[in-house]
């Protein structure tokens, strides 16, 4: 039975749970052996140490208090086979290259000399060869990250504390999550450390878990999966806002992007970003001044966002010029995705949508 052939009713149950438990009935009172066999029949048949998947998984979900329903089980699986295809460390073609050119930019934007990168690249490890050799010949991120962090403290001290923040790489692991996003959210990590939170995101049991903190790690009620698969794309709530921006531009008839940032970072009081200078703009219809405008707005990644008066008031008056029906409260975010390992056009839609795609087939199987 395909998805699309099943009940409306299941499959609106099923994005409903997918709001990690936030509802009772989603609740699975499902044991341990019970999730951990619903996790061999879900992963691939070919895959090497199924056992050891399921196993790092389930304790992810466990640690972290998380609904082990289906669906979700399924939104984490389906995270995985598009960021990895079941891999650890996945390959990166021509990852050398890219992590040259990487390092000398990041180098650049921070005002770090390039003779400094220079004398780096040509300092030769324990083998004989150039790090830059050595950067050329690697395939996997966590081989990357290591050796980098190896060339930085064989570094005099000045130089070595120029480079020392600009490591090249900021994902890692089966779900490529970010590395400063596992750092915040380290606490209650459940294993023993590998050195530090960034060699534990490209080890398979630490890859999984900040991974699927960051999918199911906050309550959303989205209608469907797919903005969650979105969000871990743009970042929590990124949906959600991006829907708010849709309202505030029909609320001011101002034109505004939709990619689920409310404020523009740093950004001074006297000069605001687009969303808050249009939400200025109305703001005696709001009932708010500047300030409270920007209180309201620094929120836009917390959950209680969508119960601040900006947040109510704004869809309050998008929904009144409506065709009689309510504005959506989530839409996908129109982010183009840019990164030195993507080498053609993609977007955070595609992602999401293609994620969803997966989610779908693992529901079915």
């Amino acid at each position: 039975m395909t998805p699309t052939s099943r009940p409306l009713g299941w499959l609106a149950a099923a994005a409903l749970c997918l709001a990690i438990a936030v509802l009772p009935a989603c609740q699975s009172q499902r044991s341990p052996e019970q999730v951990h066999a619903e996790l061999l029949r879900k992963l691939p048949a070919t895959l090497h140490d199924r056992d050891g998947w399921a196993r790092d998984i389930q304790a992810a979900f466990a640690t972290q208090r998380l609904d082990p329903s289906t669906a979700n089980l399924c939104a984490v699986l389906a995270v995985v086979e598009q960021e990895s295809g079941y891999r650890a460390d996945p390959p990166v073609p021509g990852l050398g290259g890219i992590a040259i050119a990487e390092i000398r930019r990041r180098a650049a934007q921070k005002l770090v000399p390039g003779f400094v990168v220079d004398a780096a690249l040509a300092l030769r490890g324990p083998d004989g060869r150039t790090y830059a050799q050595q950067l050329q010949a690697l395939h996997g991120e966590r081989e990357l990250s290591e050796l980098y962090e190896a060339m930085i403290a064989r570094l005099p001290l000045g130089s070595g504390r120029l480079l020392a923040g600009l490591n090249p790489v900021r994902t890692g692991g089966p779900m490529q999550v970010r590395v400063d996003f596992a750092e915040r959210h380290a606490r209650g990590y459940p294993y023993t450390l590998d050195g530090s939170i960034r060699h534990e995101v490209f080890d398979r049991r630490g890859g999984l878990y900040f991974g699927i903190k960051h999918l199911l790690g906050y309550p959303a009620d989205y209608e469907r999966p797919l903005y969650r698969f979105a969000d871990f794309n743009a970042g929590w709530y990124a949906s959600r806002n991006a829907a708010f921006q849709q309202a505030a531009a029909i609320a001011s008839g101002v034109k505004l992007a939709r990619d689920g940032d409310l404020l523009a970072p740093g950004a001074p009081m006297e000069r605001p970003g687009a969303t808050e200078a249009a939400l200025r703009g109305i703001a005696p219809a709001l009932g708010m001044d500047a300030a409270a405008i920007r209180r309201d707005l620094s929120r836009e990644r917390d959950g209680d966002f969508a119960q601040t008066r900006l947040y109510r008031r704004v869809l309050q008056m998008a929904d009144g010029k409506g065709a009689g029906r309510p504005v959506p409260r989530a839409r996908l975010p129109q982010i183009e995705l840019r990164s030195p390992k993507i080498t053609r056009q993609l977007t955070t839609a595609w992602f999401a949508e293609r994620v969803e795609q997966r989610w779908k087939a693992c529901m079915a199987r």
